[in-house]
């Protein structure tokens, strides 16, 4: 078969994957067939415990009749081995009689990895590494939850051109169009979907009085709101937070505060609070965000700010996706709120390097996507 065959039906597996939402603790997989040069059926990943994708397609195929022997599987990560909620996918593709199997890229999973080479071993022809990049791009969430045991963390900030974000008196309403608040709307309810979490900082909370709610139409579910700060509320204080959404919202804060009257009413109300983990008296980020995904069960966490908190996150390494909306804006003001400050580089190879993966337009604003490097 062509290479480029192969990527296209890789493309579109992929694309087939991207149709789940909430597949935690799970990776998103997708997997079609291939008869003839054709793509003859498919099937994707829907949950934990619902079948693999690569079960999913075959079944497909079987209801329509299609000749599995003479088919190729084409699955965006290697097929599984060991029996968990389902049994092996392995298993199942031998029964099946596929004698041709297509492989993006390996399980980072050592529980469930060695698929393809247990497969190449019973005489399957395997081909493995294909579009390798992006299939390793769709499971990046389900990497760190095995690897680092923590969620995706990604930040989004909204900037002039000359890299503020709020001006000396801290107004920050609104810097970005329009179309890129909706953007963010539709963000948050995918965070919501994805039974994760809107990360904030004190500073913000107490300035923004924000609801951290995704309001556009057919909304499934909500985020969690998290605010880190060194000095809580008070349970009567008139915060959205607190009013309209205390059973949703937690407060990371200093052990000595949970010990308080202040914390006991607030926890009374509904409300959940955790001490923040220190090391080397700064805030241990991965410590923290291993609190949130193995208590909370948060496997994504958007991080809306402010400065000060993205770059403890970007300094300690923890941002995996960073969404920066560019507003055709300039204030011209050294006392405006900055982007990011507290660094003293004296090179240029002490600057925090990132890669840009993508860029739009939204209205006027231009939206940059970057990662880490």
């Amino acid at each position: 078969m062509p290479t480029t065959f192969l990527e296209s039906c890789m493309a579109q597996a992929i694309n087939i994957a991207s149709q789940a939402i909430n597949t935690y603790p799970n990776p998103r997989v997708g997997a079609l067939l291939t008869l003839n040069d054709k793509i003859v059926a498919s099937g994707y990943h829907h949950g934990p415990g619902q079948p693999h994708a690569e079960i999913e397609c075959l079944n497909s195929a079987k209801s329509l009749g299609i000749d599995l022997e003479k088919s190729t599987l084409v699955v965006t990560l290697e097929p599984c081995r060991h029996f968990g909620k389902t049994p092996p996918c392995t298993e199942a593709i031998l029964k099946a009689g596929i004698k041709n199997l297509v492989v993006g890229c390996l399980d980072p999973n050592p529980i469930a990895q060695g698929g393809a080479e247990y497969l190449r071993a019973k005489g399957l022809n395997v081909i493995t590494g294909v579009l390798e990049e992006k299939c390793r791009q769709l499971i990046a969430d389900f990497n760190l939850w095995q690897t680092e045991k923590r969620p995706f963390i990604t930040l989004k900030l909204a900037a002039t051109i000359d890299g503020r974000i709020a001006t000396r008196s801290g107004q920050s309403q609104w810097i970005s169009s329009k179309e890129s608040r909706l953007d963010v709307h539709n963000l948050r309810a995918m965070i919501g979907q994805k039974h994760g979490a809107i990360l904030i900082g004190g500073q913000t909370f107490r300035l923004d009085n924000p609801k951290l709610t995704a309001r556009t139409d057919h909304v499934i579910a909500q985020p969690k709101a998290i605010v880190i700060t060194s000095t809580l509320p008070n349970a009567t204080d008139p915060c959205h937070l607190i009013s309209a959404r205390p059973k949703e919202t937690i407060f990371l804060t200093s052990p000595a505060n949970l010990d308080t009257l202040k914390a006991k009413e607030l926890i009374d109300l509904g409300l959940r609070l955790y001490a923040i983990p220190k090391k080397a008296n700064v805030t241990d980020f991965r410590e923290l965000f291993r609190i949130l995904l193995t208590e909370l069960e948060t496997p994504h966490i958007l991080c809306e700010g402010g400065g000060r908190l993205a770059l403890s996150l970007l300094e300690q390494g923890v941002v995996d996706e960073f969404i920066l909306y560019l507003a055709p804006l300039i204030f011209g003001d050294n006392l405006a709120h900055p982007l990011f400050d507290g660094r003293s580089p004296l090179s240029i190879d002490q600057g925090i390097g990132l890669n840009i993966s993508s860029t739009t337009m939204l209205g006027r604003d231009l939206k940059i996507t970057l990662n880490p490097k």
